[in-house]
C-alpha cells in the first residue's frame, strides 16, 4: 500500500537524474545561460509593470490638469523602448539575431582552423 508502481518514472528525478550526469561545467554554464535568460525576462516584465503603472498615472494627471491631451507622446516613446526590450529578450535581435556572438565564434574558429 501506497507504492507507487515500479513501472512509474517520476519526471522530477529523471530530469534530475539526466542533469547530474551531465559533466559539471556543462551544467554549470546551463545553470548560468538559464539564470540569465531568467534575470532578461525578469527585467522585461518589471519594466512593462512599470510603463503600465507610469502611464497610468500620467493619463489620470492629464485628464484632471489639461484640456489638451499630451500623454500619448511618453506612451510613445516610452512604448518604442519597451517594444525594442521585449524583441531583445523574447524576439529576434533585429540587428545581429539571437546568439550572433555565438554564432559568428564558431565561424571564425573554422575559418581559423582552416588557414
Amino acid at each position: 500500500m501506497g507504492e507507487r508502481p515500479a513501472s512509474r518514472v517520476d519526471p522530477v528525478m529523471q530530469v534530475f537524474n539526466n542533469t547530474l550526469t551531465l559533466p559539471i561545467m556543462e551544467r554549470d554554464e546551463r545553470y548560468q545561460r538559464a539564470l540569465k535568460r531568467v534575470e532578461e525576462e525578469k527585467g522585461f516584465y518589471s519594466h512593462l509593470a512599470t510603463y503600465i503603472l507610469v502611464m497610468g498615472g500620467l493619463i489620470i494627471l492629464n485628464l484632471l490638469t489639461s484640456n489638451s491631451r499630451w500623454w500619448y507622446w511618453p506612451a510613445i516613446g516610452w512604448g518604442i523602448g519597451l517594444t525594442i526590450h521585449g524583441l531583445g529578450v523574447f524576439g529576434s535581435n533585429i540587428f545581429l539575431g539571437k546568439n550572433w556572438e555565438e554564432r559568428r565564434i564558431r565561424k571564425i574558429m573554422e575559418n581559423d582552423g582552416e588557414a
